[in-house]
């Protein structure tokens, strides 16, 4: 057993068919799916267990979020790399393959990203590569360009969480999923934690996945979702920067979050968008924080460089 597939599911049962049959008919044969279902009331696992028996199901009772799911799974997970996949997906043939050979190939990588293309636009990318800049703003590289924009293999900022694959020993060694995160930027958060203790994140154009997107949520834009990431946001940003270095971006991330404030009060979420920001100061209170060590000092100093260089990558995009 090489790698253990995770899918995180609630109410997804639209969608399951397509993602268990494209592993079923996969050309790797060393890996074990493992489901964990979020309690789920419609009946997903009662349909994977009567349709997919080979998939190893995990029921939690009631829906505790995308990072308890997938941490649960890595948990259970057999293998030595744990590949994530949203549950509304499908995946080429040979992606279990593809994704494996591209973690091997690069012993530093904490993780690789997969080619994620629009399900009912397949011409068109949905994600080629995260990346976190100093506004403050994630975003997908590539998000509705031509799928043949980004066909080199390359390092990225994070792996998006939807398909990605990651080394189970370096999960244990800078810790799992925060589930305080409970769902959005936690793969963001995840790989930047990793980047601080020096390992890289890769992007793998070969493993090509087909994604709906927001097949949980609902939708590119709701309350939320909103709500959620701009909390996790400032969670995020307190959590792995030093304070000397959350002072050198502080007017960045001021121009960021405002400029965020003013998009979402545009589509009347703007009450939802300072909610979120003012839990995020709640649970950055907490302490939980990325401890500051002088050997990573070089890596802080690469991600600056990075941050400011993603930034002009995005007003660019």
């Amino acid at each position: 057993m090489e790698v253990s597939v995770i899918i995180p599911n609630y109410n997804g049962i639209a969608f399951l068919d397509s993602v268990l049959g494209s592993l079923e008919g996969q050309t790797a044969r060393n890996f074990e799916v493992i489901f964990v279902d979020n309690g789920s009331t419609d009946g997903s696992c009662s349909f994977v267990a009567g349709n997919y028996s080979w998939v190893h199901i995990i029921e939690l009772p009631e829906n505790y979020g995308f990072c308890r799911a997938v941490n649960e799974g890595i948990r259970a997970a057999k293998a030595p790399y744990v590949l994530l996949l949203n549950n509304d997906t499908e995946v080429a043939e040979d992606f279990v393959e593809q994704m494996l050979s591209a973690i091997r190939r690069h012993k530093n990588a904490f993780s690789c990203a997969a080619r994620m293309v629009q399900y009912h636009d397949r011409d068109r990318l949905d994600d080629a590569g995260n990346y976190y800049c100093a506004l403050g703003w994630s975003f997908a590289r590539g998000k509705g360009k031509d799928i043949h924009t980004y066909e080199k293999e390359e390092q990225i900022f994070a792996a998006c969480g939807g398909a990605a694959i990651y080394r189970k020993k370096i999960l244990e060694k800078i810790g799992y999923f925060d589930e305080e995160h409970f769902a959005y930027l936690e793969d963001t958060d995840i790989g930047y934690r990793a980047r601080i203790y020096g390992y890289e994140n890769w992007y793998a154009p070969e493993a090509l996945v087909y994604h709906v997107g927001s097949g949980t949520s609902g939708s590119r834009y709701n309350q939320f979702k909103t709500r959620y990431s701009s909390r996790n946001n400032v969670y995020l940003i307190y959590k792995n920067m030093p304070l000397l270095q959350i002072i050198l971006n502080l007017p960045f991330l001021l121009l960021g979050f405002g400029t965020k404030l003013l998009f979402f009060t545009v589509k009347g979420m703007g009450k939802e968008y300072l909610a979120g920001i003012k839990n995020g100061f709640s649970i950055s209170r907490q302490g939980k924080k990325v401890k500051f060590s002088m050997k990573n000092l070089p890596h802080y100093a690469k991600i600056q460089v990075e941050l400011w260089i993603n930034m002009f990558r995005r007003l660019a995009a």
